[in-house]
């Protein structure tokens, strides 16, 4: 079958399932989930592959809201990945766009799943919950689901066409300073005072902030803060995000950062401890062969992906994902070419448009269209092979 063939295939079953991926994105909308409570998000995508003759592991890895699908062609080939994501933000529902995001990539697996029986090849579409919080991309990752899985897809809604990009590698680090207790006011020298442990350890990240590389960020909020303005707190908390474009230089800022507490604390007279509250997410490394045969399958569409990265100060576990197998990120256009930003409800409201279909349906065709290159064009796939080899 020819290349325009297969794109008219890919058209007309893309207008085949758009409608359910419709009512799918709009339903995840009206029944908003926070990270590892998708239950009803988690389950009408799980209903929708297994209608379209997926095998489905549900739950997946013990996580309770993730699945794993996958569809089995009639002839070998390269396993291809689609993720999707589904849960909500806190208050305002999908303001990412998750809705919208999961339609999109498990309608992208639908659609390959109608053509490998053809040309071969095995599709699998992995449910990965929590991505605004303990994204279980990072799970998965390292739990070996990646293991035989030659490229992931992921894409995200946006204002505007954006090529995989990068992503800030990411640690979510808490530090929980212990004092001593004591009456503020009779007799404050008895007390040691965890709450100073803690603006110390801010003050002294503020200063450290000279030093620091300009793309590096360091940024938290004091989650408990002491009990009463007379009682010296024995125990307060803060949390932290510290970010950097890669893994080496987050190590060094990391060690940083956790000296300051260390000192804050010294200074104190208190004992400090630190952990993780949230998985840690490393930066997303775009496979540029990949990515640029995405974007040549774009422009076939009539759509110009913007080259200039996008999202690179936030932090994605699809980061995670892209230091296991070669990955893209891609992003597409939701709002008729007005500036919306994400986690707000403006953003929110433009994934009902048409706009947002549109863009949905023209990913799902890129996605296809790039997946069927991987699995008809050996070298192609050698290349972006070869490239992943080459940085790790």
């Amino acid at each position: 079958m020819s290349v325009n063939q297969h794109t008219e295939n890919i058209q007309e079953l893309i207008q085949s399932v758009s409608p359910e991926l419709r009512e799918l994105s709009e339903y995840i909308y009206d029944h908003p989930e926070l990270g590892h409570k998708e239950f009803l998000s988690s389950k009408a995508h799980v209903e929708l592959l297994e209608k379209h003759g997926f095998e489905v592991e549900y739950p997946y890895l013990g996580i309770d809201t993730a699945f794993k699908a996958v569809y089995k062609g009639k002839k070998d080939g390269p396993t291809i990945a689609y993720l999707s994501e589904y849960d909500a933000l806190p208050g305002i529902g999908h303001g990412c766009g998750h809705n919208l995001l999961g339609s999109t990539d498990t309608g992208a697996g639908i659609v390959l799943s109608k053509l490998v029986d053809e040309v071969g090849g095995t599709v699998v579409v992995l449910g990965t919950p929590a991505e605004e919080t303990n994204g279980d991309k990072v799970t998965m990752a390292e739990s070996g689901t990646f293991d035989d899985i030659d490229v992931a897809f992921c894409t995200h809604p946006s204002d505007g066409y954006y090529a995989s990009g990068t992503s800030m590698a990411m640690e979510a680090i808490e530090f929980r300073f212990h004092g001593k207790t004591a009456h503020a006011a009779a007799s404050p020298f008895e007390g040691k005072n965890a709450l100073d442990a803690c603006l110390n350890t801010f003050n002294n990240i503020n200063a450290l902030r000279q030093q620091l590389h300009p793309s590096a960020r360091v940024h938290g909020v004091i989650k408990q803060g002491g009990e009463a303005a007379n009682i010296i707190p024995d125990f307060t908390r803060a949390e932290f995000y510290v970010r950097a474009m890669d893994m080496p230089y987050l190590n060094e800022l990391k060690q940083k950062v956790i000296q300051c507490a260390e000192a804050g604390a010294l200074a104190a007279g208190c004992k400090m401890d630190w952990g993780h509250y949230e998985a840690s997410y490393q930066n997303l490394i775009t496979n540029k062969t990949l990515s640029e045969k995405y974007n040549e399958n774009m422009r076939r569409l009539g759509i110009e992906m913007d080259t200039e990265e996008k999202d690179s100060m936030g932090s994605m576990d699809m980061g995670n994902v892209s230091q296991v197998v070669p990955a893209i990120n891609p992003y597409f256009e939701i709002s008729n070419g007005n500036s919306v930003t994400a986690h707000t409800v403006e953003f929110r409201e433009y994934t009902k448009t048409e706009p947002a279909y549109e863009g949905m349906e023209k990913t799902i065709a890129a996605f296809t269209q790039t997946a069927l290159d991987l699995i008809m064009d050996k070298q192609l796939l050698a290349d972006v092979k070869a490239e992943f080899n080459s940085k790790f």
